[in-house]
């Protein structure tokens, strides 16, 4: 029930009026709290609500027309451009009608008039939260439908990411994606382009992280010919390719401070400058930045250009680590199992009981994907069809591998150092365990290019051959010759 422990709040709608009179402020405020599940703040006008809008989402605005220093009409056509546009009624006096019903080709919701009757205003800012409500739902819907096409999630806090991903997606804003390593930020960003109207345009990716400063800034904002050594041709660059659609930033914390001066060119101007060249060129491309680190932290240090920060951070949806949704784990988990268990042709895996439970209590530093990664590696050892427990992590320690920012234990079932929740299994056994698992590991990182794996592990390709065969791994896809 509602006040006891544990039980969710009341849902509640945030309604601000907006009059530079302060009776009529009083007595709106007054009139409205009768409405179950109301909150009421006011401002004196129209920069006022500005600035408390920016601090926090309204559901509603309820505005006078005529205000010193910004009009109502004015603060309608600002509100159009918010990230979370609220539903506004304006309240005009008998007679100017006519304002009223420019407010509402502005983007007004509805209107009514002073002196106003408390029955007609309680029944107009009714329905305009009952369209709120419903608009909401239909966000809720859609996101969750649209973020499930990327990330299978049963949390509460992954629907609400759903329906700010929904939200957000549809209006043409920059956007900072921000959460652990693993956590699945690229796939936040796939969302918001299905969601955006630039769906059909577009969409390039770029690893801020990968390439050195010379050879990113050309990669980005392209060059001309002979603009350096090995730039035999012209390239556009990855803004100039994705005109009219969506470029995804990753890592975009580890981006070179030259390369961020020229980032912030483009947000400002919407223009790069090619290598090599003078004249800028124009470009209409959509900005999502991802990264796993602390980009206001970074800025404060002077590790990232402040300026920069705040044209990235238009809309920041952070993307919760896993141990704050374990709820998810399950579901994860068993669309991992069968996508490996068919994989890997290991037919229908037999769970052992309290399996969910145990990946639930474990604590996954590398989150979604270390989760994968672990899963991964449980079905390829998994013996006469069923998984062995024994295999997962350590409950009180990061899995082996996972690194800074929660790098993927990619080992953490077979390959690392030798675990002590095997210490129940004999020498050999354990030694058996650690080398499959590591051979598994070196022929998926090579692609099931065998050389290749075996020149990862530093043997042969015949002694790799003859571990397989040791290990029944003969059916492994053998890529390469």
């Amino acid at each position: 029930m509602p006040g006891e422990p544990g039980a969710p709040p009341e849902p509640s709608n945030h309604v601000l009026v907006v009059d530079d009179d302060a009776g009529v402020r009083f007595t709106l405020r007054e009139t409205l709290r009768s409405l179950p599940g109301v909150t009421v703040e006011v401002a004196e006008d129209g920069e006022a609500a500005l600035r408390m809008l920016a601090a926090r989402p309204y559901e509603l605005v309820i505005t006078d027309l005529r205000m010193p220093r910004m009009d109502g009409l004015e603060l309608v056509k600002r509100l159009q451009g918010l990230p979370q546009t609220p539903r506004v009624i304006v309240v005009t006096a008998h007679g100017s009608e006519r304002f009223a019903v420019e407010a509402m080709k502005a983007g007004a919701y509805d209107y009514f008039r002073k002196p106003f009757d408390v029955d007609e205003l309680l029944a107009v800012v009714s329905r305009a939260l009952e369209a709120v409500r419903l608009r909401d739902e239909n966000e809720r819907l859609a996101g969750e439908l649209n973020l499930s096409r990327s990330l299978v999630f049963a949390s509460e806090a992954m629907r609400r990411l759903a329906q700010l991903v929904q939200r957000a997606g549809s209006r043409d804003v920059t956007v900072l994606i921000t959460g652990e390593s693993g956590t699945g930020k690229e796939r936040v960003a796939e969302a918001l382009v299905r969601a955006s109207p630039r769906a059909k345009g577009p969409y390039l990716r770029f690893n801020c992280a990968a390439l050195t400063e010379e050879l990113a800034e050309a990669e980005l904002f392209g060059h001309s010919k002979g603009a350096f050594t090995g730039a035999n041709r012209v390239r556009q660059g990855l803004f100039r390719e994705a005109d009219g659609g969506t470029l995804l930033l990753d890592e975009v914390g580890e981006l070179a401070p030259p390369l961020q001066a020229k980032l912030l060119r483009v947000l400002q101007e919407g223009e790069v400058r090619p290598v090599g060249e003078d004249r800028p060129v124009k470009v209409d491309v959509r900005i999502i930045a991802a990264t796993h680190r602390d980009l206001r932290r970074r800025a404060a240090e002077g590790a990232f250009r402040e300026d920069l920060y705040y044209r990235l951070n238009v809309v920041q949806l952070r993307v919760p680590p896993l141990r704050e949704r374990p709820e998810d784990i399950p579901v994860l988990a068993r669309m991992f199992l069968d996508r490996f268990s068919d994989r890997f042709h290991t037919g229908p895996l037999k769970v052992p009981e309290g399996f969910f439970e145990k990946l639930r209590a474990l604590p996954w530093p590398g989150n979604v994907r270390e989760l994968e990664n672990t899963l991964e590696s449980l079905v390829a050892l998994s013996s006469e069809g069923e998984l062995d427990l024994g295999l997962l992590p350590v409950p009180d320690a990061p899995a082996p591998g996972a690194g800074e920012g929660g790098a993927p234990a990619a080992a953490s079932a077979g390959g690392g150092e030798p675990r002590d929740d095997m210490a129940g299994a004999g020498l050999k056994e354990r030694v058996e365990a650690y080398e499959r698992g590591l051979i598994l590991d070196a022929l998926r990182i090579a692609g099931g290019n065998r050389s290749e794996a075996a020149r990862r592990l530093g043997i042969g390709r015949a002694t790799l051959h003859d571990k397989l065969r040791k290990y029944g791994l003969d059916g492994a896809p053998d890529d390469g010759a």
